[in-house]
């Protein structure tokens, strides 16, 4: 089954560039292309993408709000941040605003791909520049949420760790020796009873609190 994937670039050339790439690979399928944040909002939920590779910067409006409006309205469509930028004054609110990964668009076609598909399992990705803004952005911050770690099983917490190491749900299951459907549920429960929104937050919730090394 194919992923399909919507682009939001103001950048003609970049649109098309993308559109000929990934066109060019097995099990992707490019089924629509905007040119600003407000077209992206409109064709995400008319065309109910898999994925939407998202510029920051664009007219009308831009990469973080369109992400964050279609997020509250499509929580299932994944959102990958695809842009120049990465200083924190835009990784931060692009991952608040809840896309689940951001690349450079000097990344490596082949490295989109990979990430493309593993973005769509449901694995968070990051470039490594993304990630340090988010972590010293949380080594500054206070922490509130550490007492809602009681809340979690032993085996919740097993799978939270899993999480922060950056395997998928399969690796998990293989890791844990328990089914795909039952991390699913741990996964579903920690990010509840945490109050976190996505893999992404779980992660560094686990970073931040020293459950991993």
């Amino acid at each position: 089954m194919s992923i399909r994937i919507l682009i939001a670039d103001d950048h003609h050339v970049v649109r098309r560039g993308l559109v000929f790439f990934l066109k060019t690979q097995k099990d992707l399928e490019i089924i629509g292309e905007a040119e600003n944040g407000r077209k992206a909002v409109e064709m995400a939920k008319e065309l109910k993408p898999d994925i939407i590779l998202m510029d920051l910067a664009m007219p009308e409006m831009d990469g973080i709000q369109a992400t964050k409006i279609i997020k509250e309205e499509e929580p299932n469509i994944k959102i990958m941040i695809l842009t120049s930028f990465s200083d924190q004054d835009h990784v931060i609110p692009a991952l608040e605003a809840g896309a689940s990964g951001f690349q450079l668009k000097d990344i490596q076609p082949d490295e989109l791909v990979t990430s493309i598909k593993k973005m769509v399992k449901g694995e968070n990705q990051l470039h490594p520049k993304a990630t340090s803004h988010l972590l010293a952005n949380l080594s500054h911050s206070s922490n509130p949420k550490k007492k809602l770690l009681e809340e979690l099983t032993k085996r919740e917490l097993d799978v939270l760790k899993e999480i922060a190491k950056g395997k998928s749900n399969k690796e998990i299951a293989a890791s844990l020796y328990i089914t795909e459907k039952t991390v699913k549920t741990h996964v579903s429960n920690l990010l509840a009873k945490l109050e976190l929104a996505d893999r992404t937050q779980a992660a560094l919730f686990a970073v931040k609190n020293k459950l991993v090394k």
